[in-house]
């Protein structure tokens, strides 16, 4: 076997490992069944249990999770069986369980699950029994001696006491009595966004002092099916406190080691007078907050036996005194990622570092203004995807000038390829003459190869940002840009094995395995916009590793090839403008780079030269 035929076979199989390397380290997103084991007690079928009816307290540890026996009655038939209370604001739909008082049955107005007009609205929040369900829960829990166990939990039957339809306008209120005579109400109000106010409160008819803790809680039943499974990413639990952000992936909320007072798989973090908890999705999230005058313990904690995931609000334990009340107010943000919504709470309603529930990643202090710029660019234009060439525009320009040197340098290394070409002919195989004499070429030339480096890696933190910014934000998702891209946050629909929709029949799904080799037009754009940038960059001294780098191209059009279309076109923008400023650059330096004379040189050679002819015939 030649070298050429050897380094062509070495650079499929390095090509093939990288992919492979690639799906190993980004599989296809598993979710995990629900359980159906019953907890303390409580029947279910088949979408787990509560496995929650009251948090422990400082006085009272002990096992988190503990509810009271339930005989025959299903979750789900108790939650069948319950009235509803009626949700409608500009932006949600649904209901309220009086079983629980619990907020489980919420959809979002503005966002729809495809791109069909009359495909259903967004699901959020879905009650005990189905599949997936998650919901939100608010109690009191006991405290110690003096707390009385009649509190109301989980399966509390509530009776309205005011209100019919909770809108922005028109608040309800629930009402318990246990059998000491201690009255709970809950007053439940919403605004016109996604943000929920709910005030608990306690009238101590009992005639001896109680201790008891008002808290609230975001429960989900099993991994999430729509998790997308990437790194950069956060799905799952996350917590803010006065110090720091805590993002917890749903993976490692399971691998958490047990806390001495919720028990197993439990995380704490105390919230002095501000910070918030609950779970995030890639557009969505449900939050509780606590008020600003509040002392609270936010919680991330999973139940191994019912594949249950929570975040908990508990507020301080409280003593009431015999014939008073006390009162409790949290908020529930349970809604869509709108920037300048969250944006609008942070600073209009004072919920602290709200705007950080969006994953601006580790270089958040370019990502955020890099959004402010996209965010504002898409109003401008009414268009997301050319709001992103726009934006990429932008960003090209202001590093134009870091780039300039590193584009430079490599129009000179490129002036020197002919000579570096005669040394490694006079060296032959002797390797280190050959890095003495090139050593030797760049000193008197006065080039030095790694100038162009320094610029290079200064710019990656922007390039991530940027690619931050477009798989995060909430205005990619069923956004079109024209022609047949009807979502940029969705693959390139375009197949070549149709012949892009010329041919009768469709092109593989997504599930299928040809889906890899279902390459739409975006996806070939990039590969060719990469193959060009490539081939103004000096060519590699290994013929080896110069293999490699030719296949590279193509091998990332195929891996790139099933990512959102916002940011292909985005990658594809980037490389054009790369490719017009290092050309340009290269060419005021004197070099002409020849694009396409390797792939037409053969038709060159055939084509006869007329004066040679003439001057032949006349011999």
């Amino acid at each position: 076997m030649n070298n050429q035929t050897s380094n062509t076979v070495m650079a499929l199989v390095l090509s093939f490992l990288v992919i492979t390397g690639w799906y190993m380290l980004f599989p296809p997103p598993e979710t995990a069944p629900d359980s159906t084991e019953p907890v303390a007690g409580l029947s279910t079928d088949g979408a787990g249990t509560d496995g929650v009816a009251t948090p422990p307290v400082a006085t009272a540890p002990g096992a988190a999770g503990e509810t009271p026996a339930v005989p025959a009655p299903t979750i789900s038939a108790v939650l069948a069986d319950s009235a509803r209370i009626a949700v409608e604001t500009p932006d949600l739909t649904g209901t309220i369980a009086l079983v629980g008082g619990r907020i489980d049955d919420l959809h979002l107005k503005q966002y729809r699950d495809s791109l069909d007009p009359d495909s259903p609205t967004v699901t959020l929040l879905k009650p005990a029994g189905e599949d997936h369900a998650y919901y939100a829960l608010h109690g009191w829990a006991p405290g110690g001696d003096l707390g009385n166990d009649d509190v109301p939990g989980a399966l509390t039957e509530w009776r309205l006491e005011e209100g019919e339809t909770l809108t922005p306008e028109t608040p309800i209120t629930l009402a318990w009595t246990n059998a000491d005579g201690m009255v709970f109400r809950r007053t439940i109000a919403v605004d016109d966004k996604y943000m929920f106010s709910v005030t608990q409160s306690v009238e101590n008819n009992s005639g001896t002092s109680q201790r008891l803790a008002p808290y609230g809680v975001i429960l989900r039943h099993g991994t999430p099916e729509d998790l997308t499974g990437f790194y950069i990413l956060q799905e799952g639990p996350i917590a803010q406190t006065a110090e720091e952000l805590t993002e917890t992936k749903y993976k490692k909320v399971r691998e958490l080691e047990a806390d001495p007072v919720w028990g197993a798989h439990a995380e704490v973090f105390p919230l002095e007078g501000t910070g918030w908890v609950g779970m995030t999705d890639h557009y969505w999230m449900s939050v509780l907050i606590p008020d600003a005058t509040s002392s609270a313990t936010a919680v991330h904690k999973y139940e191994e036996s019912s594949d249950q995931y929570s975040t908990w609000l508990k507020l301080d334990t409280v003593e009431v005194a015999p014939g008073a009340t006390a009162v409790a107010t949290t908020r529930l943000f349970a809604g869509a990622k709108e920037w300048g919504t969250i944006r609008d709470y942070e600073k209009e309603e004072g919920v602290f570092k709200f705007l950080d529930s969006i994953d601006w990643g580790m270089f958040f202090f370019i990502t955020k203004p890099m959004f402010w710029l996209l965010h504002n660019l898409n109003a401008l234009i009414g268009n997301m995807g050319w709001a992103i060439i726009a934006l990429t525009v932008v960003i090209k320009t202001m590093l134009f000038p870091l780039a300039y040197k590193s584009y430079v340098s490599m129009a000179r290394m490129r002036e020197l390829q002919p000579e570096m070409e005669k040394i490694r002919e006079r060296a032959g195989d002797d390797k280190q003459k050959q890095q003495v004499e090139i050593m030797e070429l760049y000193k008197r030339e006065k080039v030095n190869p790694a100038s162009g480096c320094l610029p290079i890696f200064l710019q990656i933190p922007i390039w991530f940002s940027l690619y931050k910014v477009i798989f995060v934000t909430l205005e990619l998702r069923h956004a079109p840009w024209f022609g047949w891209i009807a979502d940029l946050s969705a693959p390139d629909p375009s197949s070549i094995l149709n012949g892009f929709g010329l041919f009768p029949f469709d092109a593989p799904g997504p599930t299928s395995w040809f889906a890899f080799f279902s390459l739409g037009l975006l996806p070939i754009l990039l590969g060719i916009s990469m193959w060009l940038q490539q081939k103004l960059n000096p060519p590699a001294t290994d013929k080896t590793q110069a293999q490699i780098m030719a296949w590279m191209p193509w091998v990332f059009m195929f891996m790139l090839g099933r990512f959102a279309s916002g940011l292909v076109l985005y990658w594809i923008s980037n490389n054009t403008l790369t490719f017009i400023q290092q050309y340009t650059i290269m060419w005021r330096h004197g070099h002409r780079p020849d694009l396409f004379g390797n792939i037409f040189a053969g038709l060159k050679k055939k084509k006869p030269d007329a004066e040679a002819k003439e001057k032949s015939e006349k011999k």
